[in-house]
């Protein structure tokens, strides 16, 4: 009698989505996103498992959401990023229409910079830990998520340096500490140290440690070293260790605050906490600072990339003097 393969065993679709996923070590924000979106692809086509779609379901689905839901190319291009995922690391299936599949085109805009009396308009109107977190956008480059994910060891205010460890696209980079945030960056540090130890007193104090740290080094997740240098103010359930952690500041915090202070600034901008990090380099090109120099402070791996700023230094058109102004 020959032993037929028990479907009831294998992992269901979306288990083998996250398991990949968190193989390939891709964030938890990502992981999220592909599963809804992989979801989202099921539905749409009746719940039909995706090893019998093809190129067309795929199409199909990708013009739904550009047609039916009117979704930016950006997040048609999330989606389709997410469905190859599925067919090729998940399913196995490398297909040669994967690479042919219609890529949305994304509208290059111009980033918005605000000018140096804005941005300081914008600080005065923000205070403690969130004035702390929109001075390091500005003064050093970071994302926001870079920022609010930085350890205690990264920061050396001696040397007046940031170590971003895996920024986009898992790179590692030093960018500049300003000065005169390294005082207020000490003070804080003693806060949050305090805050440290009454959770190791309540039994709590382990951090998230990245790429499974945590067996390589016993014990480290309690040091102080390997904290967040803005924890959130309170403690929270790990989504995959179910552990009771003191994670990082939440990002949506950081955004309401800008947005708060942009209002009473009277800034008539779209002004986000990535419009600081636009205006860091903005400004660094207009006091004539080397591209390439402001290219490896923003982590940015190709300088076509960094030459989005130079729209603001007057070169080409802008460098012209009008007719009507010769008059």
């Amino acid at each position: 009698m020959t032993n037929t393969p028990d479907n009831s065993q294998q992992p269901k679709l979306l288990d083998q989505v996250v398991a990949r996923l968190r193989v390939k070590h891709y964030s938890l924000r990502t992981e999220k996103s592909y599963v809804d979106w992989i979801k989202r692809y099921i539905f749409h086509h009746g719940k039909r498992h995706p090893k019998d779609m093809g190129a067309a379901e795929v199409e199909s689905f990708l013009s739904h959401l550009a047609v039916a839901r009117n979704v930016s190319a950006s997040t048609q291009n999330q989606a389709k990023s997410a469905l190859l995922f599925l067919y090729k690391e998940v399913l196995g299936l490398d297909l040669p229409w994967l690479d042919n599949v219609t890529q949305a085109k994304t509208p290059k805009r111009m980033p918005v910079v605000l000018t140096q009396s804005e941005v300081q308009a914008l600080l005065t109107r923000l205070d403690g830990t969130l004035w702390l977190i929109a001075s390091l956008l500005y003064g050093s480059g970071l994302r926001v998520m870079e920022c609010l994910r930085l350890r205690v060891k990264d920061v050396d205010l001696s040397r007046r340096e940031i170590l971003v460890r895996e920024g986009k696209g898992f790179k590692d980079r030093v960018t500049m500490l300003p000065a005169t945030l390294v005082e207020p960056i000490r003070q804080h540090l003693l806060k949050v140290q305090s805050l440290h130890h009454e959770d190791l007193a309540a039994g709590h104090g382990e951090v998230f440690m990245p790429m499974a740290l945590d067996r390589k080094y016993p014990g480290a997740g309690n040091s102080w070293a390997w904290q967040y240098v803005f924890p959130s103010v309170k403690l929270s359930v790990d989504p995959l260790s179910k552990k009771i952690r003191r994670h990082h500041a939440d990002e949506k915090t950081v955004q309401r605050a800008v947005k708060k202070a942009a209002n009473l600034a009277s800034i008539h901008k779209l002004a986000t906490p990535h419009t600081l990090r636009h205006s860091f380099a903005t400004h660094l090109l207009e006091s004539g600072y080397d591209i390439r120099t402001v290219q490896e402070l923003l982590g940015h791996s190709d300088v076509s990339t960094t030459m989005i700023y130079t729209h603001v230094l007057n070169k080409g058109g802008r460098g012209v003097s009008s007719p009507l102004d010769v008059l």
